[in-house]
Parts: structure tokens; C-alpha cells; sequence
């Protein structure tokens, strides 16, 4: 007998990679995974507009990337000559049942199994609660994981209105995790969902914390040299870490955020160095973002560099062919 599906197909695969939602033939180098829901606060409108990027996010894969065969001038290559043969897009885990826990147990095991099978993640969200079910599955590894998170807020309620796996709680739950090594936290301004106990709470844990203003004068390298050398890493970022300007399509915008061109480096830089285990990209609200799908193809820029770096002979999987 087959196992239970746990991803249903999206109407358009990521890059025109190939589509497979069997989780016996789900075997990659590289594999895409839609997580649009996570669990609602009291209040909130649900579905939210979150739940529409993983989608869009495929939906723009031709301001992504026109073809295997461009140069791409990120990481000085073309994605054939690059990338591995088995690139799969996994589809979008279903909302099938009555119950937060059931989901977020079948997007748990789809990740599970993808990474006890090796395959480097990208995770499309959904709010940035969908990291919470992402961070279960890296257990899987046996390994110690380091997280690198850019946003705008801490994400380190342990709760919100009863609510301990909402989009606030993301990088408090990482913390609770044992073979969670650390973790480094870019583009923090303004005012979030944090109070002070949230932040005496990250501080104490040791999470090194680079607000956008301090990443803007340090530059990327002072933030690869809190993440370990030899250890894998898995990347979260939220959409509103980004400026604005570059990043449009959030439902909390907030200006003076981290650039592209601060940030794609950083990316490459780890995914070079370290084991780059997986990567997600939270918070894109597709309704609001501008006619050219803007703020879903920095995102797919993004995965493309953070892919291609780790790809390439010097990369740490490049490495390993």
C-alpha cells in the first residue's frame, strides 16, 4: 500500500521543475515545498493573505529565471550547467482536516522524510508560523542545526492568546529545540511583537541580534563570523525584513530594512561555506504586491542564489559530487 499523500500539485511548478507529490517518488537533489497555513491567532482573518504566496511564487517563475539555459550573473553560471538533475517541486501541504495539529504533523513528516532522504528544503510560507513545523522536521538530521533569521521582528513570544505556534512565536520555539546550536537574528527595527521579557529572553539565550541599522554598518561578514564553520544551517526569512522598497508585498512594512544587495551575498556566502540544509521565505501577502510580482521574485532570487551557491564546485554540496 502507498503512503498517504501529503502534498497536493500546485497549477504551475516552480521554474517548470517537475511536480511530484507521491512520497514514494519523492527523492531530490532540491526540493520545493508550499506550507501555506500555520496556526491562526483569535481575531486574525484566516485563511490569510499568506496562504496565496506559495503559489504566486510559482506564478512568477518567469521573472525568476527565463531558462536553465541564461547566464545568470548571481553566482556566474546557468542553472543546467549547475544545478543537479532531481529538482523537484513538491507541491503545497493541503489543508484537509478540522484540526492545526494534524497539519502541522503532515507538513512535519513531508520535510522529514525529504530531509532523511538528504534533499536541500525551500520552504514557500504562509505566515512565518510554517517555520515551526519546519524546525521539528530538522530533528531528523541528527545533527546540530544553526539558524539564520532575517526579519524586522524578534518572533520570540512563547505565546499569543493561548496560541504557542503562531507567526510571533517562530524563533522562541527554535530555542526550545536541543540540536538547535544558535542563532543569528538580521533586520530587526522598529517596533514588533517583542517587550522587553522577549527580548531579555533572546539576549539570555545567546541569539546574536543585528538590527538593521547596525547589519547596515557592519555589512554582511561580521554576521558569517557568529555562524559556526562546520556546522549545517537552515536560513528563515521574513518578507518584511527586507526594505520596502524592495520587498512591497507585507502586511507590516516598515522602513530602513535589509537590502538585497546586503543580503544575497550573505546568503551565497553560507550556502559556500556550510551545509545549507534548507531555507524558507515567509509573510509575501500577494495581494499587495505590485503588478510585476516584485516582492515574489526577490524571493525566487533568493532561492536561486542561496541554491546556485551551494551548487557550485566551491559550494558545500558542489563540494560533495
Amino acid at each position: 500500500m502507498n503512503a498517504p499523500s501529503w502534498t497536493s500539485a500546485p497549477p504551475r511548478p516552480f521554474l517548470d521543475w517537475t511536480v511530484e507529490t507521491d512520497p514514494a517518488r519523492m527523492s531530490a537533489d532540491i526540493a520545493l515545498v508550499g506550507i501555506p497555513y500555520s496556526e491562526p491567532y483569535k481575531g486574525d482573518a484566516w485563511p490569510n493573505d499568506q496562504t496565496l504566496a506559495p503559489n504566486a511564487l510559482r506564478e512568477a517563475s518567469t521573472w525568476i529565471c527565463e531558462g536553465r539555459d541564461q547566464w545568470d550573473f548571481d553566482f556566474g553560471a546557468d542553472l543546467t550547467s549547475l544545478l543537479p538533475a532531481r529538482c523537484l517541486d513538491c507541491g503545497n501541504v493541503p489543508w484537509i482536516e478540522e484540526s492545526y495539529d494534524a497539519y502541522a504533523a503532515q507538513a512535519t513528516a513531508c520535510l522529514r522524510h525529504l530531509w532523511r532522504n538528504r534533499s536541500q528544503v525551500l520552504v514557500i510560507g504562509g505566515d512565518h508560523g510554517v517555520t515551526i513545523p519546519a524546525l521539528d522536521a530538522l530533528e531528523v538530521l541528527g545533527e546540530p542545526i544553526y539558524i539564520v533569521h532575517v526579519d524586522a521582528h524578534l518572533d520570540w513570544r512563547e505565546e499569543v492568546g493561548g496560541v504557542r505556534r503562531g507567526y510571533s512565536s517562530p524563533l522562541r520555539w527554535a530555542s526550545t529545540k536541543p540540536y538547535v546550536l544558535g542563532m543569528t537574528q538580521i533586520g530587526l527595527r522598529g517596533v514588533g511583537s517583542a517587550r522587553r521579557q522577549e527580548f531579555e529572553a533572546a539576549r539570555d539565550y545567546g541569539s546574536r541580534i543585528f538590527t538593521a541599522e547596525e547589519f547596515h554598518a557592519s555589512g554582511y561578514e561580521a554576521v558569517l563570523a557568529t555562524i559556526p564553520a562546520h556546522c549545517s544551517v537552515y536560513i528563515t526569512i521574513d518578507a518584511d525584513g527586507l526594505d520596502p522598497t524592495e520587498a512591497p508585498a507585507v502586511l507590516w512594512p516598515v522602513p530602513g530594512g535589509v537590502r538585497f544587495h546586503q543580503i544575497a551575498p550573505l546568503v551565497r556566502a553560507v550556502a559556500r561555506r556550510n551545509r545549507l540544509v534548507g531555507m524558507d521565505i515567509v509573510e509575501i501577502a500577494p495581494s499587495h504586491d505590485a503588478a510585476n510580482h516584485f516582492t515574489c521574485v526577490v524571493a525566487g532570487r533568493l532561492f536561486l542564489n542561496a541554491v546556485g551557491a551551494s551548487w557550485r564546485a566551491d559550494g558545500a554540496y558542489g563540494r560533495d559530487r
